[in-house]
């Protein structure tokens, strides 16, 4: 019975694995994303409505960079000229985006990533999970 239940703990913890990223799909973070929940370590989720602004991400090779945006009516976005520059890097099976500023360095593990969603942990285990941003279509 105890060999079962190891062998049942291993397996159910192997599949819990959170890296379900390969390199063939990070081109899918390039793109507008809007941010739809954030888990915090206690449990605890906010999840987000409609937001004011989203992230364009451009990815090339292991380079890229994101920047806050603002939607408008007429299709056309608003931007600051903010920019976070990061590295992705592949270690032990996981992709970790590198951010570096003038002020500070942090990194955040790419852990889900499709053609509709993705979602980082970063060192604090704050979960934030996106989605692919639709703009809203006005009709005319």
């Amino acid at each position: 019975m105890k060999r079962i239940l190891s062998l049942v703990l291993i397996l159910f913890l192997w599949s819990c694995d959170e890296s379900s990223v390969n390199k063939d799909d990070l081109h899918y973070l390039n793109g507008y994303w809007e941010i739809s929940e954030v888990e915090f370590p206690d449990g605890s989720i906010k999840e987000y409505g409609m937001n004011t602004s989203i992230d364009f991400i451009q990815l090339k090779e292991d380079k890229g960079y994101r920047k806050k945006m603002k939607p408008q009516f007429d299709g056309s976005y608003d931007t600051s000229k903010d920019v976070e520059d990061f590295e992705i890097s592949h270690i032990n099976e996981t992709f970790t985006l590198r951010y570096k500023n003038e002020f500070s360095e942090w990194e955040e593990k790419l852990v889900q990533l499709d053609s509709v969603s993705f979602s980082v942990i970063n060192q604090e285990g704050i979960t934030y999970k996106y989605k692919r941003f639709e703009p809203i279509k006005i009709p005319q």
